[in-house]
């Protein structure tokens, strides 16, 4: 078995929910979907106030070259379409709030298709048209990742149903209640891309979903490898190392070294669009942590504020201190309950005990660089950042970190290492260095 280096083994948590079959949210009275879902140019509005949509309409047309349409999650009118913040970066963007009609009418072109003859080019325009993004967390429009430039062959397609954060368990839920469905899911990215070789990749803490993926395979040429388990396994690069000892260079692609990565719930998603012409608009969502009541694993659509999947679990256990969009490593903490969830949403974490640590100056240990995944040195560049050389610190591969928490897990000191690099990325952007 293959690894990557550095990583950290954090306390799972998973044991709350990892046993918890999926239950479905109930519909919401009320949705805000952003337009902007994911990377790439935001949607722009095919709908104004008024209109009556159907479940899986197009209430959004991609904006760019790189970016998916957005679809109704509920079936009503359109009340307002207003600029509010994004759960994520608190960035107003155009949102299209939809009142429920009760009945959940799914568009006419929802229904069963004739698979007979798809080709990877048809599959492509269907994935697109769907608005299906990454559901690992990085909804990143899937269909562009399923056409690499003809200057880089793909020879193999790695699924990901290694969910490596901690606490989360929508993809281990979803391997073990959609198995077969992913698998043929997994037969459209393999045709799309025009791939014999494929890999499901999942840790070894879920036995029970490598298994259920082993008996779905039987009689197809994927391979099913269990991993160990060590954050962030899941991430594509790290993935790619540990699957086929391949490194993606700096600054580079999969596609580089001859890779695609998909989640397992992109897998279910593509699976949905090409079978039923059904677009993303629900997904899965794992709400746990010690400040909920009864932590579950939701079916929840795209747009519900996050305060339905909590009284969902039975509402707040005590005050909560601190809500996260994600995983507790990369998760993004939360300003309101009211706001919505997203397709990239794979988790909401609710604590109400969060110790305040205050930072304390670097002790040159080194243990950031011990971990850091991407080979970087956390310590360098955040030293770099703060005293404002942000040409040093992209040519030191700034822009090469992934964001994983890894180094402020460790970090004896508390500094806030991650935060101080997306600031860092933030300005050599803005500043064009």
């Amino acid at each position: 078995m293959l690894k990557f280096r550095g990583g950290v083994h954090p306390p799972e948590g998973k044991e709350a929910t990892e046993h918890k079959p999926i239950e479905t949210l109930p519909l919401p009275s009320r949705v805000l979907v952003p337009l902007s879902q994911h990377l790439g140019a935001p949607s722009q509005p095919v709908v104004k106030k008024g209109d009556k949509v159907f479940t899986g309409s197009v209430i959004g047309e991609p904006g760019g070259k790189v970016s998916v349409p957005t679809h109704a999650p509920i079936s009503g009118t359109v009340v307002e379409i207003t600029e509010l913040p994004h759960p994520l970066t608190g960035r107003l963007v155009t949102t299209i709030i939809i009142e429920s009609d009760g009945n959940d009418t799914l568009d006419p072109s929802i229904q069963e298709q004739n698979l007979t003859e798809l080709t990877p080019q048809q599959i492509i325009e269907v994935v697109k048209n769907a608005g299906i993004v990454g559901l690992g967390g990085a909804a990143f429009p899937t269909f562009f990742k399923l056409s690499p430039p003809p200057d880089k062959p793909v020879d193999t397609l790695i699924i990901n149903g290694c969910e490596c954060e901690p606490f989360l368990t929508a993809d281990h839920r979803l391997m073990l209640e959609k198995t077969e469905e992913i698998i043929e899911g997994t037969g459209y990215l393999a045709l799309a891309l025009k791939v014999s070789n494929v890999i499901i990749a999942v840790e070894d803490n879920k036995p029970d979903a490598i298994q259920a993926l082993k008996e779905a395979v039987a009689g197809r040429d994927f391979r099913v490898i269990q991993l160990k388990t060590k954050y962030p396994q899941g991430a594509e690069k790290q993935l790619i190392k540990a699957c086929l000892n391949r490194e993606v260079p700096s600054g580079g692609l999969p596609a580089d070294v001859g890779c695609i990565v998909q989640n397992v719930g992109t897998a279910f998603a593509v699976r949905n669009a090409v079978r039923f012409h059904r677009p993303l608009y629900e997904r899965v969502v794992t709400v746990t942590g010690n400040g909920v009541r009864e932590p579950k694993n939701l079916w929840v659509r795209i747009g519900t504020p996050v305060k339905n999947l909590i009284d969902f679990c039975g509402g707040y256990n005590g005050e909560p201190q601190k809500i996260i969009n994600g995983g507790p490593m990369m998760g993004i903490a939360l300003s309101s309950d009211e706001l919505p969830v997203l397709k990239g949403t794979s988790g909401i974490l609710v604590f109400n005990r969060v110790p305040e640590l205050p930072e304390q100056d670097c002790i040159r240990c080194a243990r950031c660089i011990q971990v850091c995944p991407m080979g970087l040195s956390p310590t360098r560049l955040n030293y770099h950042i703060r005293a404002k050389r942000y040409a040093t610190a992209k040519s030191e591969h700034l822009l090469d970190c992934i964001e994983c928490g890894c180094c402020a897990y460790v970090c004896p000191a508390k500094i806030r290492l991650v935060h101080t690099f997306k600031f860092g990325k933030a300005e050599i952007a803005r500043l064009k260095v």
